[in-house]
């Protein structure tokens, strides 16, 4: 079973400048931007650099452990699909082996009110379909 609500719009896995996150995502691995020209990690992936302006860039794998940097317990929510699931938890994720890069998803089996920015956590993957696989965040082990 999927955490994905039925009717959610999902992520365009064909998209050049993404496709091979989500590519890595389906082998449930984690991978983050990384200049080659100055080594600056960059999440959400994009085409050139915002440090030195390269075009050069490589995959890396992390190793899917952070902290919670932020979070925030949403009771209205922004999309119909979600309306059964409120209130659900938005955190954003700081990982510290990609330069601090921070990633946005949800964190599943730890309640609401448990969640605690500093909280160490790491990646778990929803296979929604067999295009499809999302990261999403559960406490470490």
């Amino acid at each position: 079973m999927t955490y994905m609500p039925e009717g959610m719009p999902l992520p365009d896995v064909n998209d050049p400048e993404t496709t091979e996150f989500w590519a890595a995502a389906k082998r449930h691995e984690l991978v983050v931007q990384r200049c080659t020209d100055c080594g600056t990690f960059r999440h959400t992936p994009l085409p050139i650099c915002h440090v030195c302006r390269s075009f050069s860039y490589e995959w890396v794998k992390v190793s899917g452990k952070g902290v919670v940097f932020t979070y925030t317990v949403i009771h209205n929510p922004v999309h119909g699909a979600l309306k059964e699931r409120c209130p659900y938890n938005v955190v954003v994720v700081e990982l510290p082996d990609a330069a601090n890069v921070r990633m946005v998803g949800n964190l599943i089996d730890c309640a609401d009110d448990q969640i605690s920015v500093g909280m160490p956590v790491e990646v778990a993957w929803d296979d929604v379909n067999d295009k499809v696989t999302l990261p999403l965040w559960k406490p470490a082990a």
